[in-house]
């Protein structure tokens, strides 16, 4: 059910929607890839979804090699607290 206009909260005005899209992310939501928000910080240091993409996979491949290095799967499970 909609909300009638009048119903709209004060601190809303119409004026901050007119640049609104709807359905913007439609596409990609629908090929299965995921939308995220960035702080300003990071959006300035990663202006493109490349750039971002990029920079993850690089972690990614970072990540797996150093699990590799230091032997992961060796090391010995955690004794359980006394109960």
């Amino acid at each position: 059910m909609k909300r009638a206009n009048d119903e709209m909260r004060t601190e809303y005005k119409r004026a901050d929607f007119v640049s609104l899209e709807r359905g913007k992310f439609h596409k990609e939501a629908a090929e299965g890839t995921a939308v995220a928000l960035l702080d300003p910080a990071i959006a300035k240091a990663f202006p493109t979804s490349k750039a971002v993409n990029e920079a993850l996979l690089g972690l990614l491949a970072l990540t797996e090699q150093t699990v590799r290095i230091t032997g992961r799967a060796g090391r010995t499970k955690s004794k359980r607290a006394a109960v």
